[in-house]
């Protein structure tokens, strides 16, 4: 098991391996987003399984996504509500997204602003990151760091005692919501309620 510091947790996620740490909803899988297949192999997940883009602050995300200044208003409408939340949005990607993001479709991204102050300390230092749940695919969110360093031995997890005082995960993945073009389009229901 390999559960580490803080600092060493944003070092490691910087040199390009996989790591996990708390978030608003379930604990995250997470790793540069040109590392991103690092998180497929790890979770045995299906290719046509895309991951979610999160970060520290929206102005991080602007250059991942393309929209029509109209389009923009909406998002960032939404964005201001919502975020930093459990709301996953499904957006128009922009040529920044590394292809092994979303290798069957490349022509979206989700994005995400946790509502988490460890992930959101962790995002400002490391930039947007390939996230997804921590856990092999098709089996239950794993919840406590301890979990996931036992499932994930080569995955740099946070130590438990890095995590005191933070408000624990909901335990219930974010919403996620697809702009179609001309409105949102749900494609799981989460912890929020998106009201149109």
């Amino acid at each position: 098991m390999t559960q580490v510091s803080l600092v060493d947790l944003i070092a490691g996620a910087r040199a390009g391996f996989l790591v996990s740490f708390p978030t608003d909803t379930v604990p995250a899988l997470a790793a540069l987003p040109e590392k991103a297949e690092l998180i497929f192999a790890a979770k045995q997940r299906s290719l046509d399984k895309p991951l979610i883009l999160m970060a520290a602050d929206v102005e991080d995300l602007w250059s991942y996504v393309v929209g029509s200044d109209e389009e923009y208003k909406i998002w960032r409408s939404v964005m201001d509500k919502y975020l930093p939340g459990a709301l996953t949005l499904v957006l128009p990607a922009s040529g920044c997204v590394p292809k092994r993001m979303n290798p069957t479709d490349s022509m979206t991204i989700g994005i995400r602003v946790p509502n988490s102050a460890i992930a959101q300390t962790i995002l400002a230092q490391t930039g947007p990151l390939a996230t997804t749940s921590a856990n092999v695919s098709g089996q239950p969110a794993l919840q406590t760091m301890t979990e996931i360093a036992a499932q994930f031995p080569d995955v740099l997890t946070l130590t438990e005692t890095e995590c005191q005082g933070e408000i624990p995960g909901i335990g219930v993945p974010s919403t996620v919501a697809k702009w179609t073009g001309t409105n949102w389009q749900i494609l799981r229901q989460g912890a929020v309620n998106l009201e149109f």
